[in-house]
């Protein structure tokens, strides 16, 4: 008996060493005994990070999205809010207030007997273009204390059609004029520019 204590003891001790040691040179490994970073933090997940970047700077700007967007589109998409709210004029409140008439209306303020929660209620504003793109974008982060559980629309032409069909509910607020297209890079007008007198002055030349 007392011999295959002294064994399992024997191997206990010898399992703390091994990982006493192995723990040693992985800090020592990822420097995690330093006091500074690293210069390189752990391993890059190509293509995650591009991609959302991508994805970020590639958006339209709003009045662009309400410029190119579909109102039947956003009412398809509004199908899914019909479990909280109702759009038509003098609809009932449900879970979620009545939404007919809201662009352009105070925020957490423009259906009469609904209950909003104290963050929505005292956000102040008005629900206009882009601060129902936040919102639609994510309610949580607009305010922290709404009792809605939707997550929110990451697709920007998506809440471009849905703000499109709540303003044809009774707002029909006017849309913010489209931005224009950036210019191209001067650097490569000027080299057309340039080679263009170049051009016209060979074909004028006479033959030898």
């Amino acid at each position: 008996m007392d011999d295959r204590f002294n064994t399992i003891a024997g191997w206990g001790l010898f399992g703390g060493i091994v990982a006493l040691g192995l723990s040693s040179l992985s800090g020592h490994y990822f420097l995690a005994d330093k006091k500074h970073r690293p210069e390189k933090m752990g391993y890059a997940i190509e293509g995650v990070v591009e991609e959302a970047a991508a994805g970020a700077e590639a958006e339209l700007p709003l009045p662009n999205l309400l410029a190119a967007g579909d109102v039947a589109a956003g009412e398809a998409i509004f199908a899914k809010c019909k479990a909280c709210h109702t759009p038509n004029q003098g609809g009932a409140n449900g879970i979620g207030p009545n939404l007919y008439g809201i662009v352009g209306k105070p925020v957490g303020k423009h259906a009469a007997g609904f209950a909003y929660s104290a963050d929505l209620a005292g956000h102040g504003g008005t629900w206009d273009f882009a601060t129902l793109d936040q919102w639609l974008k994510n309610p949580k982060a607009f305010a922290a204390g709404t009792k809605m559980s939707f997550a929110g629309l990451p697709k920007g032409q998506d809440r471009a059609n849905v703000i499109l069909y709540l303003n044809s509910l009774g707002s029909n607020l006017p849309l913010p004029a489209a931005e224009a297209a950036p210019a191209a890079d001067a650097p490569a007008d000027a080299a057309a520019s340039e080679a263009a007198p170049d051009a016209a002055a060979s074909e004028a030349a006479p033959a030898a």
